[in-house]
């Protein structure tokens, strides 16, 4: 193993001093977007928000490490439902565009700033990032920069901090999963979900219960318990099943589940809301469906928390690192998580992988609910020639592409490109 991991430090650092030479070659033609004279690269960038017209992928100026950061050559991004909500502008105090999204990437480690100790130059590595992960290259403090197992590929790291982080501390920091427990998590498809069920397996006798979408259901049916379609009265089921219901509930939805979720719980059991993606209906900010899910959302007594015994819990990763500064919490949380991924254990789902001009079909995957695991921004990937044009040439107009409700069945079925 140790001879393997020198053998691609190696290979990280020829690529560099590779890709280096190329870039300072093609400068003097002047016809590369990554010239070493002009220090540009490619990024997504949100011009304002709305629908999928307002992303474009763009050249930026590159970016060049400050003390404490890393500088990364990017491999690959990571693609959340957040980022859905970001692009709508449907989140509490959204930064000013024109932004460049994206939380989470993996990469290459390509300088260091002052004060940096714990990495090389050419190092494989996966980070965090507060904005600014889908382009070419990032910054990013080195608190928030873990190092890639020599077995995992970029997708796959790309693919791993904010699920597995987000599934791990919901269960075992908030909800203190132990054996024997039930849990019930929602969009059990999607890259939570798919982390949530790997992880309760390392659990003995830990039953899951998931609810997606009906089409998904063969290929997610042996990582879970008890499967159910999202729009049956999963309730209902649970209940047969577990009359006294579940110990754990994992909410992504909000809205109406918010009662149904407490519901189901357990005395001493525990309700985490860790999203709302109920609130996204069309391809734009809706208020009516913000409205809608807003008042869906049963207004919690205390006092009856208090009489049966049940807790109520939030959890946002992304405040967590960002605002509430607990990158140290986060480190010793991704080192049990690289320990269960070495052992084994856990391994991220890659659902398909996008290059940067594909994003809007990539978003468009997310918000049908058509993913099984990660969606992943490749950017070597080259485009599919009939997208790359769409996302390049994008209209400033700020007209809104119309959004067919009722095509939903049909577009998450849709082929996705590998």
């Amino acid at each position: 193993m140790a001879k393997e991991g020198a053998q691609r430090a190696e290979e990280t650092e020829q690529m560099i001093d590779k890709e280096g030479g190329r870039e300072a070659a093609e400068g003097g033609a002047g016809g590369s977007l990554r010239a070493g004279d002009a220090k540009e690269m490619r990024a997504v960038v949100l011009s304002a928000f709305g629908g999928l017209n307002k992303l474009r992928v763009s050249k930026k100026a590159m970016p060049e490490p400050q003390e404490g950061e890393l500088k990364i050559r990017v491999k690959a991004c990571g693609l959340n439902f957040i980022d859905l909500m970001v692009r709508q502008g449907n989140i509490d105090n959204p930064p000013k565009t024109p932004l460049v999204p994206g939380f989470e990437c993996s990469g290459i480690v390509e300088a260091l700033g002052d004060s940096v100790k714990g990495f090389e130059i050419g190092d494989r590595v996966m980070a965090f990032v507060n904005y600014n992960a889908w382009a070419e290259v990032v910054c990013t403090p080195v608190e928030f920069v873990y190092k890639i197992p020599d077995d995992m590929n970029f997708s796959e790291a790309a693919a791993f901090p904010m699920n597995f982080v987000t599934a791990y501390m919901m269960l075992f920091e908030v909800a203190n999963l132990r054996e024997g427990m039930s849990v019930l998590v929602h969009s059990a498809g999607g890259g939570v979900g798919q982390a949530v069920a790997q992880l309760c397996s390392t659990i003995p006798n830990v039953t899951v219960f998931g609810t997606a979408s009906s089409f998904k259901h063969e290929a997610i049916k042996n990582s879970v318990t008890h499967l159910f379609d999202r729009n049956a009265d999963y309730v209902q089921e649970v209940k047969r099943i577990s009359a006294d219901g579940v110990d754990i509930v994992l909410d992504c939805l909000c809205g109406e589940n918010t009662g149904k979720g407490l519901s189901l719980l357990k005395p001493l059991g525990t309700y985490i809301l860790y999203g709302s993606s109920n609130m996204v209906t069309g391809e734009t900010k809706s208020f009516f469906s913000f409205a809608k899910s807003w008042w869906q959302v049963e207004k919690v007594n205390p006092i009856k928390l208090y009489e049966e015994n049940k807790v109520i819990a939030g959890f946002s990763l992304l405040n967590l690192l960002f605002k509430q500064n607990r990158g140290g919490l986060i480190k010793g949380v991704m080192d049990k998580l690289l320990n269960l991924y070495n052992s084994k254990k856990i391994k991220p789902v890659v659902d398909s992988l996008w290059a940067l001009e594909e994003v809007k079909e990539a978003m468009q995957r997310i918000h049908d609910r058509g993913n099984i695991g990660k969606l992943i921004l490749d950017v070597e990937k080259a485009p599919t020639p009939l997208m790359a044009n769409d996302s390049t040439e994008t209209s400033e107009a700020g007209e809104e592409e119309e959004d067919h409700e009722g095509d939903n069945e049909n577009k998450e079925r849709m082929p996705f490109i590998q």
